[in-house]
């Protein structure tokens, strides 16, 4: 059985920085690209990185580009999302997903919350 866990989120203030983790179990996870989304109120699920299998071809939606760094740890079966800078406008639930084929695995999600 697949289980994606996120954590890391939480509440932070304008400029802030944080890291969130998401650990895979029940996958292969050196061969999975993994992906980091967002959703928030309201608003459509979006991607906002992605990195492949390898550890390579890291991608960004322009909204992060520049703030965010995705990275991941084969051995220890996780993809991690460094933030820093963060807006108001960051705030959403984070959600990392593992693509096969036309199926995307998914976790449950992190809140973070970008407030002064």
């Amino acid at each position: 059985q697949v289980h994606l866990v996120e954590s890391g989120g939480g509440f932070v203030q304008p400029g802030g920085s944080l890291t969130l983790s998401c650990a895979a179990s029940g996958i292969t996870f050196s061969r999975f690209d993994m992906k980091w989304y967002r959703q928030a109120p309201g608003k459509e699920r979006e991607m906002v990185a992605s990195i492949a299998s390898d550890g390579g071809n890291m991608q960004y939606a322009d909204s992060v580009k520049g703030r965010f760094t995705i990275s991941r740890d084969n051995a220890k079966n996780t993809v991690y999302l460094q933030m820093n800078s963060l807006r108001p406008e960051d705030t959403a639930v984070y959600y990392c997903g593992a693509p096969s084929g036309s199926y995307t695995y998914w976790g449950r999600g992190t809140q973070v919350t970008v407030s002064s």
